[in-house]
């Protein structure tokens, strides 16, 4: 895992703007700590910065591939992992090339130059790169099919500039520091419309789309998209087939050439990556899989039930280590620590983003990572499965199902997720956000795949996976991806194999809760695998902190804001409701719709400030 920057400009060579490229390819640095390079060649240069995983001393970026007549064919500067590399480099060693190393980054180079741009087509993995063609003069932006690995980029009148993160658009020139309505929209709302970047001109690069850059202009297309197919199997091959998918996916996600491990929850999900992991390594004569959970000072003791979380997770954990003998750490995090300045604003560094929603998660996994980091490199993780197959209460819930708007917003859960209410009324009707989050529901909506002979129930539940798994998953990968990055930990996703996406999408809804209860597939296909306790369990997020000295934290962060003039958030809030959340008795939880609308608040303020950005409303 790597981050990635660079400058395509037809009008100058890139030679007089070095100072700018090395700028642009150090913001990277936290997502590569191990080495860093940089490549120019007239209008193009490529920057990168490295976290050593395959081939720690042959795979140095950026990687040049040379035709066999001696001439320079392709650049590439790469962020991720391809997990079919083996086989793409035997099938292209028939064919004739020659390797200069054992990385996945030389697989993908010479891919492309034996077959153009259709060598997307044959990746599995999790990436995001740029690779500069020197016999067409062309630039090529990719993103792996899920979006795992971010990619963003800014046109600019003669070329692009483009980066792994915002950061390193931001540090070039070119890039104004500037959000619009649009982009604002966005943060106070929990929609993720794609391709959609928040700074204005800024884009992200779709999940399965290429991005082609020549002195013509550019093209945008993509490679792979959700499709609705027919499915075939019965219930017994359709869950035999989830796990031989399974276990075929852990396999390849297992190789690394630095130490590993694995994200521990004690749900279903990460219970399942986590004993898969363990039985592969032990067949294949190497040590258990190391294991991590998390949790908080006195959490044990003093948890409570609520209507998301029913559940401690450390009893489930302890569950899955006595059947697998996993090398277990517990990471015990301070609730009060969470709340600091500090850690936020570490935390908005690495995102370039308010952390808005998700309350004191952003935090305690940049904690959890940065101590996971001290022990391993790349990390195992239970993400995506329940946007793949239907997990979440909406999932289940006739309400949310029935609801003409994102089912996360709706029912239980929707105060989890609105962060709205301690600002300003005026602001919010002038920036219609009903009209906005109904626009970019119905968009979704509108790009659903469909069958014709699907039935009403059918063709609503499709519909609800797709916005999952094309919006809400999105949030969740973002959001792991700049924790565990900022303290240079890989995080692998092996739910979002495209190969299980693309099955588990097309499994009819009456199949996928044949049991009537969320996840069967998976369940079925993995309990042999599981303690009874885990195999059993209801769904239960990743934990959040129950003490209220997180949410005092949060109240004298804000308390502060108001009492000074020179915080840029001041003025997008309502004074009187501030007033009357800050008056709240000491040590009496505020509801959930108050405490993210304090989350965001500081938030902003805290990316405003320190990001110097500014708001052009």
């Amino acid at each position: 895992m790597c981050g990635i920057a660079g400058w395509l400009s037809f009008g100058q060579n890139m030679q007089t703007q070095r100072d700018t490229l090395q700028t642009m390819t150090e913001t990277m640095s936290k997502r590569g700590p191990d080495a860093g390079g940089l490549w120019i060649d007239g209008p193009i240069g490529l920057g990168h910065r490295r976290l050593s995983i395959i081939d720690l001393e042959g795979g140095r970026q950026p990687m040049l591939a040379r035709r066999d007549d001696g001439l320079e064919a392709a650049a590439i500067t790469y962020s991720g992992e391809v997990y079919n590399f083996r086989e793409l480099r035997t099938e292209l060693k028939v064919l004739g090339h020659r390797f200069e190393s054992h990385s996945d980054t030389e697989v993908a180079l010479r891919a492309y130059v034996e077959w153009g741009e259709s060598f997307v087509d044959r990746l599995n993995g999790m990436y995001a790169f740029a690779l500069w063609d020197l016999r067409t003069r062309e630039l090529l932006l990719v993103r792996d099919r899920m979006g795992v690995k971010p990619l963003f980029y800014y046109e600019t009148a003669d070329g692009v500039v483009f980066g792994s993160e915002p950061k390193a658009l931001l540090a070039n020139p070119l890039v104004p520091r500037t959000v619009r309505a649009d982009g604002l929209r966005e943060l106070l709302e929990m929609v993720k419309t794609p391709g959609q970047a928040i700074f204005a001109g800024m884009r992200e690069v779709l999940p399965g789309e290429v991005v082609r850059f020549n002195e013509h202009g550019s093209h945008r297309r993509r490679y792979w998209q959700l499709e609705a197919r027919e499915h075939a199997d019965s219930l017994e091959q359709t869950i035999r087939h989830t796990r031989d998918l399974l276990e075929d996916i852990v396999q390849r996600q297992i190789v690394s050439d630095v130490p590993l491990c694995s994200l521990l929850s004690g749900g279903l999900d990460s219970s399942i990556i986590t004993a898969l992991a363990s039985k592969k390594l032990l067949a294949a004569g190497k040590p258990n899989i190391r294991s991590f959970s998390v949790d908080f000072v006195d959490h044990g003791s003093a948890f409570t039930s609520d209507a998301v979380r029913g559940t401690p997770d450390a009893p489930y954990v302890r569950d899955l280590v006595a059947r697998i003998h996993s090398t277990h750490n517990e990471i015990v995090l301070d609730s009060a620590e969470l709340g600091d300045p500090a850690l936020r604003s570490l935390v908005v560094q690495a995102l370039d983003l308010p952390p808005a929603y998700w309350g004191d998660m952003w935090p305690s996994l940049y904690r959890l990572f940065e101590q996971v980091r001290q022990h391993s490199t790349v990390a195992l993780s239970g993400e995506s499965a329940d946007e793949v197959f239907g997990g979440y209460r909406w999932f289940h819930d006739p309400v949310a199902i029935e609801a003409q708007t994102f089912p996360w917003l709706t029912s239980v859960t929707g105060k989890y997720f609105d962060g709205k209410t301690l600002f300003d009324a005026t602001l919010l009707n002038q920036f219609d956000m009903p009209g906005f989050v109904q626009d970019s529901y119905s968009q979704a909506i509108a790009e659903t795949p469909v069958l014709a002979s699907e039935s009403t129930t059918e063709r609503r539940m499709r519909q609800m996976s797709y916005v999952n798994l094309t919006r809400f998953v999105q949030t969740l990968l973002d959001r792991k991806d700049r924790m565990s990055m900022a303290v240079g930990l890989e995080v692998r996703v092996p739910f979002c194999d495209h190969r299980l996406v693309e099955y588990a999408f097309n499994i009819p809804w009456e199949m996928k809760a044949f049991d009537g209860r969320e996840k069967s597939i998976l369940r079925a296909a993995t309990r042999d695998l599981l303690p009874d306790s885990i195999a059993d369990r209801v769904k239960s997020p990743y934990p959040s902190t129950q003490d209220p000295a997180y949410e005092q934290a949060l109240r004298t962060s804000l308390a502060h804001i108001m009492a000074s003039d020179r915080a840029p958030v001041r003025a997008l809030l309502d004074a009187s409701k501030v007033k009357h959340t800050l008056d709240r008795t000491v040590g009496a939880s505020s509801p959930m719709h108050e405490r993210m609308g304090m989350e965001l608040a500081v938030g902003l303020n805290t990316w405003l400030t320190e990001q110097d950005v500014t708001l052009d409303l």
